[in-house]
């Protein structure tokens, strides 16, 4: 299910109405929070979540922050609540063995690059990374649960849409109040342009970086003609950046976040794309909820992250290892 549009309306009547159950939504978070006894890791707990429901970035940046860490001579591990797939966990993912109805795409996506576990209790997950020698562990989401200390809490929003109409789940896509979403931030990470002034409304209160998407294709640049297609938060945001990388979109087709695409909708593509003598076309995290067979068949395009300010980010993450 993709965002309603009235999330990002202040002044749409749905969400006038509804505004008394995000109260009640927004409540019920904070109680939980504020009456939890989470477990505190013997290693550094980076968490990078988001304030809203819906795409804003945020497995991008996790992926970067693993790669980062790798770079620096250092044992990081994912953790992810396993959003979309049957397993409880913990359970330490082989992309050579499990698939995304198992253990959800976005983890899926994730080991590919860094060593990823998925656990319903995160800290049940934490214990199960530390006896297999992991030295720091990043969570993908995970900023409302309770259940493990957070040595550093990243917020990532879309630079876009910002924070929507700032109302909580079901009249906005906030998932506590955004004074005490804000309050627990180390960092706010704002991707893509910035276009609801995000750094101005909250450079003083905390450290606002920039990053911004970076398309990356398995075949040779320039993209050429393509029919593409996305099912995850922000569909439109894939289209953009193709048309910016000077693609010749032919048609592109949205469907819903983590959508499971039948052999129907697969096939009736990849028509469409002969017929339009293109090249079909999806999202990494798209690809990797599809069978081998149609693997062969589309190509995949990578969606990497670029720092406005990597001095920040270092800065961050030294601090954090240091325990300051």
């Amino acid at each position: 299910m993709n965002s309603p549009a009235f999330w990002n309306s202040r002044t749409a009547l749905t969400g006038r109405l509804l505004a008394p159950l995000g109260w009640i939504y927004a409540g019920t978070t904070a109680w939980r929070l504020a009456h939890s006894r989470p477990w505190q890791a013997p290693v550094p707990v980076i968490c990078v979540g988001n304030l809203t429901a819906g795409g804003s970035g945020k497995t991008p940046v996790v992926r970067d922050l693993g790669i980062r860490l790798q770079e620096l001579g250092l044992k990081p591990g994912i953790l992810s609540r396993g959003y979309g797939g049957a397993e409880r966990g913990p359970l330490k993912i082989d992309p050579g063995r499990h698939n995304a109805a198992q253990v959800g795409d976005e983890p899926l996506m994730l080991a590919r690059d860094i060593p990823c576990w998925i656990a319903a209790d995160r800290a049940d997950g934490a214990r199960a990374m530390i006896a297999d020698g992991v030295g720091v562990i990043v969570m993908d989401d995970g900023l409302q649960n309770p259940t493990l200390v957070q040595d550093l809490k990243l917020v990532v929003v879309d630079g876009e849409v910002g924070f929507g109409n700032g109302r909580a789940i079901p009249a906005g896509p906030l998932r506590e109040t955004l004074q005490s979403g804000i309050a627990r931030a180390d960092a706010l990470i704002v991707v893509g342009r910035d276009k609801q002034n995000l750094t101005g409304t909250y450079s003083n209160n905390l450290n606002v970086l920039h990053a911004d998407t970076e398309l990356i294709s398995e075949g040779d640049l320039p993209l050429g003609r393509l029919v593409a297609f996305a099912g995850i938060g922000r569909p439109d945001k894939f289209r953009a950046s193709l048309i910016a990388k000077n693609a010749e979109i032919a048609a592109f087709h949205e469907f819903a976040d983590h959508h499971p695409y039948s052999e129907n909708e697969l096939a009736a593509l990849s028509e469409e794309a002969a017929a339009l003598r293109a090249r079909l076309v999806t999202t990494e995290k798209d690809w990797v909820r599809l069978n081998s067979t149609w693997r062969r068949k589309i190509s995949q395009i990578e969606i990497l992250l670029s720092w406005d300010n990597e001095d920040a980010l270092s800065s961050l993450l030294n601090r954090v290892m240091r325990h300051d």
